[in-house]
């Protein structure tokens, strides 16, 4: 049931100005905005004045990125030409392009069956790294997806950030491009009608390489712990105009700062802005220079980290799929609830919209807030894939496309959404405790380590990790209870939040980290526990061969990481516990 807000933050709400959203929309998104461009930097410039006329103090520095921008594409086939679209971090053919028999694909079918070697993939769908992936290793030389009635604008790579000398390996080799269904179904045609191997020629040319993109960073200090902040980020990159993407949250972001400083809300921590660059033509690459060069200050820090993106759009009406962590749900999802009347359910984080802070272990909430009700057509349905709600269907046709255009936006959704970001900032930045849930993170490591162990079929023991766990959720109810007691003094609320924070240092690296919490992941979905992902080839393998022996050494080195990580949040938290 929607209620009212009352105090300070009804007031807040009631100061967002469907107006000022429009135009800040409007001032940001007038021009394209190609990562590391000069209509990028005017809009960033453009922010920046915003933001040092409400009283930030501002900064807006320079720094390399690994930047792919699409250039031209062409695609040929029997002398006929086709309207297409080609990829960041696809690779370029040159003018010499690419030619070979044209085969449909059906990923979804079988990839076993793949017969695409030395030929050109068909397959429907938007471009998305792993389909390149997977065609690339099955020997394509090329690949044409069909994206639906337009084409959507997409990054092939995998490759988080800028890349290293490991990485750079994987980078994609595959020229790509993209047609709508329109050009696809006559493709499909004439494999279907043709008695001969339908032969096509493309060419694709991708400028990529090192260039200089700009960081905007503003901070609204803090009165009581100014060096602890909320980090609220967005990319202001963008595809064409980019009006909801992401034009409606870089206006959501400056509105929030003007709501706050105009009303002059007394801050308990600091609330510091992010807008990147890289975003869409770099795969994270601002935000996740930030974070290599800020390492030990969002460590140390940063209490929460609430991201916005392609916010207000018409028809937006399905809020309650947000995605989130589990230890911050029950916080957003208050508020959407109480401004909205809609449950909320939120879902877990995949691997993409500047998420580059989890080895730093620090608690995520929202990505883009309201989405589009599931739709039948060919693009809603690949949407679905990529934004994985049950309700929700990404955030709109017109997502990633030439028509994202301001008539997208829907002022009242756009206020809408951005009153729940100023309630949740708001509310984040003054309150006493940090608002997260320790018992909600150790279920869900409980939930995961309950499965590995029904995966594992007894080739190993879980059984200590899963009594910790239990033993984790048992103490993070007990500081959930703790945390509702209201007579809290100063050294109490600092030495509680301290603790907390340590706690989901140790928690959120192992609950989302694969790799190295100092390197980045790759832009792939990851399990609960990612480590144990592997567990099924232990399962798999036969007792007594080298496979057997092999994989029940990594998979207990792997345990013996979660062990000791759920020991030390376990010491961590009745340390606190003891203390206060």
């Amino acid at each position: 049931m929607k209620t009212e807000l009352t105090g300070m933050e009804g007031k807040l709400i009631e100061a967002v100005s469907a107006e000022k959203l429009m135009n800040f929309t409007k001032q940001v998104s007038k021009e394209v905005r190609l990562s590391g461009s000069e209509e990028e930097l005017r809009a960033f410039q453009y922010a920046k004045q915003v933001l040092d006329s409400c009283g930030l103090e501002t900064n807006l520095s320079f720094h390399d990125g690994f930047i792919s921008l699409p250039i031209h594409a062409e695609l040929h086939v029997d002398g006929e030409s086709f309207t297409c679209i080609t990829h960041s971090m696809a690779t370029s053919t040159g003018e010499e392009g690419v030619g070979g028999e044209l085969v449909f694909i059906d990923l979804e079918a079988d990839e076993s069956l793949l017969n695409v070697e030395n030929r050109l993939a068909l397959l429907e769908g938007i471009a998305t790294p792993g389909a390149v992936e997977i065609l690339e290793n099955a020997g394509a030389i090329g690949a044409i997806f069909i994206n639906g009635p337009i084409t959507h604008e997409m990054i092939v790579s995998r490759v988080w950030g800028n890349p290293t000398p490991e990485t750079k390996k994987i980078l994609p080799k595959l020229p790509v491009v993209s047609v709508t269904t329109k050009e696809g179904d006559v493709l499909k045609q004439k494999l279907n009608e043709s008695e001969r191997p339908v032969s096509v020629w493309m060419k694709t040319e991708v400028d990529t390489g090192w260039r200089k993109i700009p960081t905007l960073i503003a901070d609204l200090k803090g009165e009581v712990e100014p060096e602890k902040f909320v980090l609220f980020s967005g990319h202001i990159d963008s595809w064409h105009y980019g009006a909801m993407d992401n034009g409606g949250a870089n206006a959501t972001m400056l509105e929030v700062a003007r709501v706050l400083t105009e009303n002059d809300i007394k801050l308990r921590r600091s609330l510091r802005l992010a807008f990147w660059s890289g975003h869409s033509h770099g795969r994270y690459a601002g935000s996740t220079y930030y974070c290599d060069n800020n390492w030990e200050d969002l460590y140390e820090n940063c209490v929460l980290h609430v991201y916005a993106d392609s916010l207000g759009g018409k028809g937006a009406t399905i809020l309650g799929e947000s995605n989130c962590m589990v230890e911050t749900k029950d916080f957003g999802g208050e508020f959407v609830e109480k401004l909205t009347g809609e449950a909320f359910t939120g879902k877990r984080f995949g691997r993409g919209g500047d998420q580059s802070l989890w080895g730093n272990g620090i608690p995520a909430l929202f990505m883009g807030l309201s989405e589009q009700p599931k739709g039948d057509d060919l693009a809603s349905r690949t949407l679905v894939k990529l934004f994985g709600g049950n309700k929700s269907g990404g955030f709109g046709w017109w997502w990633h496309t030439t028509e994202d255009t301001i008539d997208k936006l829907d002022p009242e959704n756009l206020k809408r959404d951005c009153q729940i970001y100023t309630a949740v900032i708001s509310d984040a930045c003054t309150r006493q405790i940090i608002p997260v849930n320790q018992a909600a993170a150790a279920r869900e490591l409980k939930a995961a380590l309950e499965a590995y162990q029904e995966q594992a079929e007894g080739r190993i023991d879980l059984s200590l990790a899963i009594q910790r766990v239990i033993r984790l959720e048992q103490l993070g109810e007990e500081l959930n209870n703790r945390i509702k007691l209201c007579n809290w003094t100063n050294d109490g609320v600092k030495r509680l939040n301290e603790a907390l924070m340590n706690i989901s240092r140790i928690l959120i690296p192992l609950n989302y980290v694969n790799g190295d919490s100092y390197d980045h992941d790759l832009a792939m979905n990851q399990p609960a526990i990612p480590v144990l992902k592997d567990m099924p080839n232990l399962a798999n393998a036969t007792e007594g061969t080298d496979g057997y022996y092999e994989w029940k050494t990594v998979m207990k080195r792997r345990l013996n990481r979660v062990e000791h990580t759920l020991k030390k949040a376990i010491q961590e938290a009745e340390s606190i516990l003891t203390a206060i």
